[in-house]
């Protein structure tokens, strides 16, 4: 399997697991928009992702909770380049507080990030896709896509409503030869959960040590960060695989986290 002269667009790919994915889609012959809140970070990821294998890689401007920015960030990419192939809906951020301290403005903000700007990100992609008759959606879950932590209420609603939004898409598109899947990984070491460590610890009354090896590790069978070439490897698998008979799944990327 692999992508060559394929057209993906991969939301919060400036940097984290969204940039590996990229990396991956170039490297197996993709051309990649690497779509950010910010055009430079965007643009810097292409530039250091151009020449890395034979695919390539250009930078746009994208806020996924803007429906105008999503629909011209994907009218350019298909002016650039014909169509959309692959949509990863990767962009994400994480807010931690227990359910009664969550501010609502902070809630209605993980929401419209992580399912606002999937569903804006599907709808703009699905004519182009639905015009061709092929085409693969990944939407970044999460373990938490499939079970519950303390503190992180949104974001768990939200990794929770993408398995809904994949199903649907799959069930609706299946008669267009589109393909929709969820990947859902661990723990990733990135800045986004570097960023987690010291929020939790303070939340949660514990030292950062114990929220690495006991909130974040603990549950894993071997005590290990999932990669961010983990889920790139797997995020390839899904944009490669060839038919209809993988669509509408989740598949856990996460050490054993959680298991079913």
């Amino acid at each position: 399997m692999d992508l060559k002269g394929k057209v993906a667009i991969v939301t919060g790919a400036a940097s984290g697991i969204g940039l590996g994915i990229a990396r991956r889609y170039v490297a197996a012959g993709a051309k990649v928009a690497i779509a950010d809140l910010k055009l430079d970070a965007a643009n810097a990821a292409a530039s250091e992702l151009n020449g890395q294998g034979p695919g390539e890689a250009v930078g746009i401007a994208m806020d996924v909770t803007s429906e105008a920015e999503v629909n011209k960030g994907v009218d350019d990419v298909v002016t650039r380049w014909g169509t959309v192939d692959i949509l990863v809906s990767n962009a994400g951020i994480q807010i931690v507080n227990r359910i009664e301290d969550f501010a609502f403005t902070d809630w209605k903000k993980m929401l419209a990030i992580h399912l606002d700007g999937a569903f804006l990100t599907t709808k703009a992609c699905l004519p182009h896709m639905q015009k061709q008759k092929s085409g693969a959606i990944l939407y970044m879950g999460s373990v938490h896509s499939k079970e519950a932590s303390p503190a992180k209420s949104a974001y768990i609603t939200a990794k929770h409503g993408l398995l809904g939004l994949a199903r649907s898409v799959a069930k609706e598109n299946g008669i267009h030869g589109i393909r929709s899947n969820v990947i859902c990984p661990g723990f990733v070491r990135t800045p986004l959960v570097d960023k987690q460590i010291p929020e939790q610890a303070k939340t949660l009354g514990i030292s950062e040590e114990e929220v690495v090896k006991k909130v974040m590790l603990g549950q894993t069978v071997d005590g290990e960060f999932t990669t961010i070439e983990d889920v790139a490897e797997t995020a390839f698998f899904f944009a490669a695989f060839p038919s209809n008979a993988l669509t509408g799944q989740s598949l856990i990327v996460s050490h054993g986290w959680h298991v079913e």
